[in-house]
């Protein structure tokens, strides 16, 4: 073959790889409570590339299954707004009930789960036909919200009953509850579904519960040097798909927490922006992005290397991040 096509190829083959990497790039888009927007970060340039207005006091958020729609809970709204995702554009709002906080969507891409923190409900709204298909009376200020991955629980945690409420997704009632520490903020459930991982804010603990029996199994608390421990407020929870790690944000502490997901050895606590409130992964799980609400803020860690690499200013008070591959 002639060397001059061999560099042709050779160049064809690096623009090639360079496309492919671009096209792989996700976007983690972050909702700002106090400033009524979102910061749009891509993951491989670790820029943030765009700012969205959206509603009031904007809190959980989340896509659609195909995400080519993000929902938000815009609290201060009264709402649940769509949003085209390719074009950033609101398309319409859902009923939500009362000051929507946080919610999960279940496996069937069509029913959302919405925690209505001063109603003391759960609603559970239909997406396609964008109408409210029941209520669920749970305990006072109910917040965290999950769906398992076999679609039959959702979870609700309320911050003043200090339960966790399990919700048959079947008839929609409630048919049981785990009582854990103080003041529950996040569930978040292992991708096998076995467990479930419950934040207690003020009691300063992390709850692991089997999901088959609804018992707590294990209890976690945290210690690091030179930090009261009243300081030591756990709220979002992630954990890895191999179910290698879990990653806990440790509030005004203002560390993320490094776990082994099998021993529960706390291994490592990560320094990051002020008040970490959530945590999400880029889709290969490669990065962990955490929202810093008082430093405004959002820190970039490397899973691997357990470091942080970088943080990114975004709007004030961030709150929740999803992220679209």
């Amino acid at each position: 073959m002639h060397p001059r096509s061999i560099t042709s190829q050779a160049i064809l083959a690096v623009v090639a790889c360079c496309l492919c990497q671009s096209a792989s790039a996700d976007l983690a888009w972050v909702s700002n409570e106090k400033d009524n927007t979102l910061s749009v970060i891509d993951t491989e340039t670790l820029t943030v590339t765009k700012t969205v207005e959206v509603g009031m006091r904007p809190r959980g958020i989340t896509f659609s299954g195909d995400f080519r729609y993000l929902y938000i809970c815009a609290s201060d709204s009264d709402a649940v707004q769509v949003y085209d995702t390719e074009t950033a554009t609101m398309l319409h709002n859902l009923p939500s009930g009362e000051d929507p906080e946080q919610f999960a969507l279940h496996p069937n891409d069509r029913t959302l789960y919405i925690a209505n923190e001063d109603s003391a409900v759960v609603t559970v709204v239909d997406t396609k036909e964008r109408s409210v298909i029941g209520q669920v009376d749970v305990g006072v200020e109910p917040e965290g919200m999950a769906v398992s991955p076999d679609g039959k629980w959702a979870v609700n945690t309320s911050e003043t009953t200090n339960m966790v409420h399990w919700i048959d997704t079947s008839t929609n009632a409630l048919v049981d509850n785990t009582l854990i520490g103080q003041r529950p903020r996040h569930v978040e459930f292992s991708h096998d579904g076995s467990t479930l991982w419950a934040s207690a804010e003020i009691g300063g603990t992390v709850h692991v519960i089997d999901v088959n029996s609804r018992k707590e199994t294990k209890q976690l608390s945290f210690k690091i040097p030179g930090i009261h421990r009243d300081r030591l407020q756990p709220v979002g929870v992630k954990l890895t798909r191999d179910g290698k790690y879990a990653f806990v944000a440790l509030g005004p502490a203002n560390h993320v927490a490094v776990i082994d997901a099998k021993t529960y050895e706390i291994l490592d606590y990560l320094l990051v922006g002020r008040r970490v409130w959530h945590l999400a992964f880029a889709n290969d799980e490669k990065l962990l992005l955490t929202s810093n609400g008082v430093s405004g803020d959002v820190s970039v860690i490397d899973v691997d290397e357990l470091e942080v690499i970088k943080t990114l200013r975004v709007g004030r008070y961030p709150w929740g991040i999803a992220v679209q591959p």
